[in-house]
């Protein structure tokens, strides 16, 4: 009998008793398999999200019926012969037809001009006033709860000032007379965000005050980070999830209160349109002349309903305790 030291997998040495035959190491040691190892990389938080969110087939639905009427709002103007300020003096009130897919209004104008122009002119609307309303609530909110002290007792004054004032009836009055000038819709984005962010601002508030005293915060200001560095790299960052929801559901909202304007005549004004306008034009005739109403509020419905299927897909995926969205 005799030993024999032979060397293994990964410079590993084993003792082999051989007696008259060779034993193969294989029999000896396990398998050391290479490349058997699972993948142990963490995930990204944002790589969670994603998952989360694309296994809900709703908000997957929502997104990619949103992501084809911005293709239609896009290219419609280039496939259509006709532009949305165009009138055909020999179609008034005509039924949809092969010169008009989608007929006229008693003007001449073509419905399918018409509705991509006020599918484009609210969604623009919509993004605008949901991107400057989330951050003027994240910015107001956030610092009012940083300093505390006066700031916050003056911005908690102000936006209680605001949430008292009639918006409905000042945006009103101000888009009146601004009339169909180049900047009405511009002014009209401003006015509705500058009167849609206090109710967001407070939520912000409240939740800056639970995370301004955390270890990270109190070490970054101790190491001197200036303040407005702490608040946008520290604190607003881990209430995203908040922000991101509330800025989705705002595009709805934005896209509701501009219809509501349009449709009794305070909202975008001639020669400018949009799809509260085009309701607004259409509910009169929509028992006899049904087509001119029928096209933007099927478009108003649809966006509608897809900003909502992602913005409950996106509180799905953020929120770690729903179940909506499985395991990431």
């Amino acid at each position: 009998m005799s030993e024999k030291h032979s060397a293994g997998p990964a410079g590993i040495t084993v003792d082999v008793e051989q007696s008259g035959q060779d034993i193969p190491l294989s029999a000896t040691l396990p398998e050391i398999a290479q490349d058997s190892a699972p993948d142990s990389r963490r995930l990204s938080r944002g790589r969670i999200v994603l998952r989360r969110f694309l296994r809900n087939k709703t908000a997957v639905v929502g997104l990619v019926g949103y992501l084809l009427l911005v293709v239609v709002a896009l290219v419609g103007p280039l496939v259509s012969p006709w532009s949305y300020t165009q009138v055909d003096q020999s179609a008034f009130l005509k039924p949809p037809s092969d010169a008009h897919v989608l007929g006229t209004t008693q003007a001449g104008r073509d419905v399918f001009a018409l509705t991509i122009e006020g599918l484009r002119k609210s969604m623009m609307i919509g993004l605008g006033v949901a991107l400057i309303q989330t951050f003027v609530a994240a910015t107001v909110g956030a610092f009012a709860a940083y300093y505390g002290r006066w700031f916050d007792k003056v911005a908690l004054w102000v936006i209680d000032l605001l949430l008292v004032v009639p918006a409905f009836f000042i945006i009103a009055i101000i888009s009146v007379q601004a009339g169909g000038s180049s900047g009405s819709v511009l002014l009209l984005i401003m006015l509705l965000a500058g009167f849609g962010w206090m109710l967001s601002a407070r939520v912000v508030r409240s939740m800056t005050l639970g995370i301004k005293n955390l270890e990270y915060v109190t070490a970054a200001k101790y190491m001197s980070v200036p303040t407005p560095k702490i608040i946008f790299r520290h604190i607003i960052p881990n209430i995203s999830s908040l922000l991101i929801i509330d800025a989705t559901l705002a595009v709805a909202s934005a896209v509701l209160a501009e219809t509501s304007l349009s449709f009794f005549g305070f909202g975008v004004q001639a020669p400018e349109t949009s799809l509260g306008t085009l309701i607004g034009e259409g509910q009169r005739m929509a028992a006899t002349y049904p087509w001119i109403f029928l096209s933007p509020a099927t478009a108003l419905v649809l966006m509608l309903v897809f900003i909502n299927f992602i913005g409950d897909g996106l509180r799905d995926a953020l929120d770690p305790s729903s179940k909506s969205g499985g395991r990431a």
